[in-house]
């Protein structure tokens, strides 16, 4: 049998279904509760250690290797390198406990979040204790400033208002009622005589019984999934995971072919041949690919930082440029999560409020503004977001509200009733006259009017004038407006004890007002650009579906012409089975009411399909969703902790807009990743052919410290400095990687395989041809000249194919020869510590190297160029099938 929801439930079945009654629970009850039940608060998963963290850096494959090639360097007596790799690691590994010791803020912010006190009913009397004292079936008071300290069923609501926006994603305050609910499978955002933890009282007070303590709660059912969400591995950790397996196993199977080749001649000793395999596989990966991802990352997350997104993990930066969709929650984040006047009608016109001006003179102005219990603070206006839109309406337009305000004292009222759905107040202005005003749901003030104000005049109200202001709010309320309806009425002689029943009758109609939570300004802009670039942005929120769509539709998430079915609600989601949803989840744009496991729901279905996700939010009710997400972005300004905490990224300005610059510099990332990886990994094909070949031909091969200090000069400088490539123009044009791509995609594995060739050909072509020609006449001298001009080719050749490295596809003379000032700085360098082995007396001797005549050096140089032109030809070739 169904649990019945509290919602459903009566009072006394409330009161009979908790074992408890209007006095509160005895101290004896409490005790025995508080042993079954435990303490209100958040369980915190249990958080790992410093040294437990650090020592978890070090299970990465890529890390693995990287340790075992510093410890091959250092055997070989190449020192320089192995310090230089384990510094990498290290730095990696702090980096990585520094993050991962942030993101566990989010429970302990969630715990914050709590009600440090509560004022409870307990053996007949009030007392305030703390709030992780409260058992199931305390009667608790609340009233306007109180955070919520427990999920509560409300049994009293006298003018409630409750801000849930950060648990269901209401842009405004939701009026309570303590009224048992018939409708079933309501969302929190409906359930109107339910309050929750962490949710704040804005006006109003009212008693309930706590039904939910502690992880019950439907916050701390967020909490745990918040525990039990996985960490999603990045593309970015999968693609260096994948591609050090894959070059670790090669690299490996090429090193001992070429030792067993070298041992079958017998020209080598055992120990040179050794010596030169481990050169060889120290030389040929990669070492410096993670530092210069890393490089890459940090100096990405520089740009980002400067306009407003700032990242917290790394991989974030690139897993950004991946992205196929953009979860985004509504309320403070596509809007403005402040209301705003829109539109006014009045006379029977209905005129916009942005472009029109009322003036203070006019009743409807009066009304507005003295009908409102909005105080002024330092800090700004004060109140329900509804009345201060009202009152900022008239501050926006330099008016002098607060002098009208003092020269119409409130003499008296009747407070807003959620079951009446009005609020009066009486107003006395310097004359002593005073003027009744009303204002509330336009259908229940209709009901109480006889008269309307039109030009200036008063005369009786009409049915077709009735039916036309129905018309006129049906209108405004499908494309998600907020309607008020204000009346007024001149009052002879005050009521001693005003009430609704004697007193809010026979008014006199004044006009409507409408309001929304307008959308950012930038988002729109934002939206058609994701959309250009191949991503699907899609709205998830707590708002109702009116709300929702018609948001949607102003940003252009949704086409005006589009079909109801692309919107779907939290209720309908539940019909759905998972296997439904997967198949149907690419049908919907607009998803509205929902709670917080549909948004994980939503985030895994569409990452089943292989998509890579990101998910913005700012609230509590976001956090799981955030986390689970490939990235997570939060509010920096209306974000909680919470949502920050798991959040991958963080929107310094809370502006959509940010996002897609973030995504911008995401796919930027990738690229210039890409074009290292590149020039990485041909120049180290380049440079194991040339071994091979040499050592298959029984050449004199390289020695292990020439291997080595060519592969630590051309690598690391050049490599990072592509890291600085500008974007190139028509980055945001193409079609997101998504989570099938690679580090390979794009025509990057024919690039490497085909280069790496032809440095290795073009290098062993040097050497044959200064064997063939030599300068000197020594046999001796000339085999010693042949092996520096091979080294001295294989070195150069490599920093010539930098600047082809510059685009993947397009031609270096498009992307600008020399503009990347750090490249040609770097090529200068690599260039000078190359040529200073070679040209440096006592250097030369110590690489086993003779120096060059100007004519070899010649041929060296002409073997560089003949790279880049090669190189050029294809790209030509290229880009021609392509079109």
């Amino acid at each position: 049998m169904t649990k019945q929801p509290w919602y459903q439930q009566t009072t006394d079945e409330l009161f009979a279904k908790m074992d408890t009654q209007e006095q509160g629970l005895s101290e004896a009850t409490v005790k025995q509760r508080r042993t079954k039940y435990g303490e209100n608060r958040l369980a915190a998963k249990r958080q790992t250690t410093v040294l437990e963290k650090f020592a978890a850096q070090f299970k990465d494959f890529m890390i693995i290797v990287l340790i075992v090639a510093a410890i091959i360097a250092g055997a070989t007596g190449e020192v320089v390198d192995a310090v230089i790799i384990l510094a990498v690691v290290i730095l990696n590994a702090i980096f990585g406990v520094f993050q991962e010791s942030k993101a566990e803020n989010a429970i302990n912010s969630l715990r914050e979040m709590s009600a440090p006190v509560a004022h409870v009913e307990r053996n007949g009397q009030i007392t305030t204790i703390k709030s992780d004292e409260l058992v199931p079936g305390d009667v608790v008071h609340l009233e306007a400033g109180d955070i919520v300290p427990a999920d509560i069923r409300l049994v009293t609501a006298n003018a409630m208002k409750v801000e849930e926006a950060a648990l269901t994603g209401e842009s405004v305050p939701v009026n309570k009622t303590s009224m048992a609910l018939e409708e079933s499978d309501l969302p929190l955002g409906d359930r109107s005589n339910m309050v929750y933890m962490t949710s704040n009282i804005t006006t109003g007070r009212g008693s309930g019984v706590v039904v939910a303590t502690g992880m019950q709660t439907e916050v701390g059912q967020i909490a745990g999934m918040i525990n039990q969400t996985e960490e999603v591995k990045t593309p970015l950790q999968a693609n260096l995971t994948q591609l050090g397996k894959w070059l670790t196993a090669l690299i490996l199977g090429i090193a001992a072919l070429v030792f067993v080749i070298g041992m079958l001649r017998g020209e080598e000793s055992l120990v040179n041949m050794l010596l030169t395999a481990i050169s060889l596989a120290v030389a040929a990966i990669p070492e410096g690919l993670p530092a210069i991802v890393t490089i890459t990352l940090a100096l990405g997350t520089q740009r980002m930082a400067k306009k407003n997104a700032l990242i917290r993990k790394l991989p974030a930066v690139e897993t950004l440029g991946s992205t196929d969709v953009i979860a985004s929650d509504k309320t403070g984040t596509l809007t403005q999560n402040k209301m705003t006047v829109e539109q006014l009608y009045e006379n029977g016109q209905l005129i916009d409020a942005r472009k029109a001006q009322i003036d203070l003179s006019d009743p409807l102005a009066m009304a507005m503004i003295l009908n409102n219990d909005s105080k002024f603070s330092e800090s700004g206006l004060a109140g329900d977001p509804t009345e201060t839109a009202l009152i900022q309406y008239f501050l926006d337009q330099d008016d002098a509200v607060a002098s009208a305000i003092s020269s119409n004292k409130r003499v008296a009222e009747i407070p807003f009733d959620s079951e009446r759905k009005l609020m009066s107040t009486f107003n006395e202005d310097q004359d002593g006259a005073v003027i009744q005003y009303v204002k509330g749901a336009p259908d229940q003030l209709l009901q109480r009017v006889d008269r309307m104000l039109v030009d200036g005049d008063v005369r009786e109200i009409t049915t077709a004038d009735k039916q036309q202001i129905l018309a006129t709010n049906h209108s405004l309320a499908t494309q998600a407006l907020r309607v008020l309806a204000f009346a007024y009425q001149p009052v002879d002689q005050l009521p001693v004890e005003p009430n609704s029943q004697d007193d809010e009758q026979h008014l006199i109609f004044i006009g409507l007002i409408a309001m929304i939570d307008p959308e950012r300004p930038e988002v729109a802009q934002a939206v058609t650009e994701a959309h250009q670039a191949g991503i699907r942005p899609i709205m998830i929120t707590g708002d109702h579906r009116d709300t929702a769509t018609a948001i949607a539709k102003r940003l252009g998430i949704l086409s005006a012409d589009s079909m109801a079915s692309q919107v779907i609600t939290g209720a309908e989601l539940d019909q759905l089975s998972d296997s439904e949803f997967d198949k149907q989840v690419t049908q919907y744009s607009v998803y509205a009411r929902v709670a917080p496991e549909h948004k994980v729901r939503i985030v895994n279905a569409w990452q089943k399909r292989g998509k890579v996700v990101a998910m913005t939010g700012d609230g509590v009710n976001d956090a799981p969703a955030l986390k689970a997400a490939d990235i997570g972005v939060g509010m920096g300004i209306t974000g909680t902790e919470v949502s920050k905490g798991a959040s991958d990224m963080v929107l310094a300005d809370d502006n959509f807009s940010t996002i897609v610059v973030a995504v911008e510099e995401g796919r930027k990332v990738f690229a210039n990743i890409q074009k290292a990886l590149q020039y990485l990994l041909s120049a180290n094909i380049g440079e194991v052919l040339t071994l091979f070949i040499m050592t298959l031909l029984g050449w004199q091969i390289l020695a292990p410290v020439q291997i080595l200090w060519i592969n630590l000069v051309t690598d690391t400088f050049p490599a990072i400095a592509l890291g600085l490539e500008p974007a190139e123009p028509n980055i945001m044009k193409q079609k997101p990687r998504g989570r099938s791509s690679n580090f390979f995609s794009g025509g990057v594995f024919g690039n490497v395989i085909y280069q790496g060739i032809l440095e290795g050909l073009i290098t062993l072509g040097v050497y044959a041809l200064a064997i063939a020609y030599p300068v000197h006449a020594s046999g001796q001298l000339a085999h010693a000249d042949a092996l520096t001009m091979a080294f001295a080719t294989l070195g150069l050749i490599q920093l010539f194919h930098a600047f082809n490295s510059k685009s993947i596809h397009e031609s270096i003379f498009k992307v600008g020869l020399f503009k990347n000032r750090v490249l040609n700085w770097a090529i200068l360098t690599a260039f000078l510590l190359l040529a200073v082995t070679i040209i440096v007396p006592g250097f030369n001797t110590v690489f086993h190297l003779t120096e060059l005549a100007l004519a070899q050096w010649a041929m060296v140089f002409g073997a560089g160029i003949l790279m880049i032109v090669i190189v050029e030809i294809v790209k030509f070739i290229q880009r021609r099938f392509e079109n």
